[in-house]
């Protein structure tokens, strides 16, 4: 059996802060990373900073910062996020770092040896938001399908991929899930565009065009490496592709990547396609999720209406955030980030629900004054319910959730039902109370364990509080929001 797990997050392009999306994604990929270190394998969880391409040189330009600079600025907001988000990220690849331009040319010449790389004179319809050219047909009343702008016409000599000659292996693996993606029906869109037919991809841009900033085309001085050539190698430069053999064989290929719906066509068509040039093997999963739109629309800057995850978490408390984000956002699917509903389902979930049940059990065990038998509970020891490893294994946060918060209503119930607090005024009952408590005790340990994946540090005061012989009354988990 094979005891480790690869697992990514998308490379957020480091143009501008981070958002309550991004958010999202990086606690998605974390709670299944936290999953897999709980069933003791061994884990890495990488991410990165996309640094290359026209986008940034403009966004550099416009605050006046030279490029560099501007990258090591954002670079460093996002490895901030990822720490206020209490995650368990590994490693954090640079684009810009000497080791993933090394990786990335080293890519490039192992494409071009298989003759899948030419130059020739190319005139284009070219978004710089996505970096990438679009044909008039998959344009939107003219605009940028993801942007919505009108795409520059790009002119220039460009070298390519053969993309083209990648379509029928790529529909094979599609077809009989050599790669799977999740959900289904974004794999039956990649077969769709697949089936449409595949063009060969422009994977340079004039080092004129591109100022000079990003991965310098092997051999030719005058040309930049494409940014989506050079930036899903981030996954591979992490784990030592380039640089460290060792390192790469025994963690490469990925078991999961986890990416946003605006950038499945890169994931899912270019990616294996370069890697089947390549030679090299081909990531297992594709997990692939929705937006977080904010009061019902999409977020934008000119709408005012983005939403900073560093502000919210100050508010409301990290694990509070991380609920809401796995328990009311559909894991695949589009979702809202709405005021009203985060206050409803903090209240309701976390302060009546958890946090009651928690102080409830914990005040009777006081009153009591009776020693408990110390923790010995494990996370892998309480999937006695083969539901809950079964929705964790394909992803579905949401419905995982809903199984812990069914456990924690059938104990309150119960609680609500035996009246324990009469049973401890009988000093003739000590033994009848224990067994209650007792078991009380033993279904809050496993409630936390089984917290552990989705919110950490709650688990953890839970554990601590009800780890040791004698259990005494602490402040509330989640004090309510008025």
């Amino acid at each position: 059996m094979n005891n480790k797990y690869y697992i990514t997050a998308a490379i957020p392009y480091v143009n501008g802060k981070p958002h309550i999306g991004h958010a999202l994604e990086f606690v998605q990929t974390d709670v299944i990373s936290r999953y897999h270190r709980l069933m003791r394998k061994e884990v890495i969880y990488l991410s990165g900073a996309d640094e290359n391409g026209l986008k940034m040189v403009q966004a550099a330009e416009r605050e006046n910062l030279p490029v560099q600079e501007f990258c090591d600025r954002n670079a460093q907001k996002f490895i901030e996020i990822f720490k206020k988000l209490n995650t368990t990220l590994d490693f954090f690849q640079r684009a810009s770092s000497k080791i993933h331009k090394k990786g990335s040319q080293e890519l490039w010449k192992l494409c071009e040896k298989n003759g899948d790389i030419y130059k020739k004179k190319y005139k284009g319809l070219y978004c710089v938001g996505c970096e990438t050219f679009y044909t008039k047909d998959e344009l939107v009343d003219g605009k940028c399908p993801e942007h919505l702008k009108v795409p520059e016409v790009v002119e220039e000599e460009n070298y390519f991929f053969k993309l083209s000659k990648y379509e029928k292996p790529l529909l094979k693996l599609f077809e009989e899930n050599k790669i799977k993606i999740v959900p289904e029906h974004r794999k039956n869109e990649v077969i769709s565009f697949i089936k449409q037919g595949l063009e060969d991809l422009s994977i340079s841009r004039s080092k004129e065009r591109a100022k000079g900033w990003g991965v310098a085309v092997p051999n030719d001085e005058k040309q930049i490496i494409y940014i989506w050539f050079d930036a899903l190698n981030v996954y591979q430069t992490g784990v030592g592709f380039g640089t460290d053999e060792k390192k790469y064989q025994k963690w490469w290929p990925a078991d999961t990547h986890v990416i946003g719906k605006g950038i499945l066509r890169f994931h899912a068509i270019y990616w294996p396609a370069i890697l089947l040039s390549a030679h090299l093997e081909l990531p297992k999963t594709i997990l692939v999720h929705g937006y977080v739109n904010s009061g019902g629309q999409k977020m934008s800057k000119s709408l005012g209406n983005v939403i900073d995850p560093f502000i919210e978490i100050e508010k409301y408390g990290v694990d509070a955030i991380r609920y809401y984000l796995l328990s009311q956002i559909l894991p695949t699917e589009d979702g809202d980030y709405n005021g009203e509903q985060f206050k409803k389902a903090y209240n309701g979930d976390l302060a009546n629900g958890l946090g009651n049940v928690v102080a409830r059990i914990a005040k009777l065990c006081e009153k009591s004054g009776l020693k408990f038998e110390s923790n010995k509970t494990e996370f892998k020891d309480t999937l006695k319910e083969h539901k809950f490893h079964k929705v964790l294994e394909i992803f579905q946060f949401d419905s995982a959730l809903k199984i812990i918060w069914e456990k924690i209503k059938k104990l309150d119930q119960r609680i609500n039902n035996e009246k324990p607090w009469e049973v401890i005024k009988d000093p003739k009952q000590q033994d009848k109370i224990k067994t209650i408590l007792s078991f009380y005790v033993q279904e809050i340990r496993e409630i936390a364990c089984l917290l552990e994946p989705f919110l950490p540090d709650t688990s953890q005061k839970i554990k601590r509080q009800f780890s040791g012989k004698e259990i005494q009354s602490e402040g509330p988990l989640f004090p309510r929001l008025i």
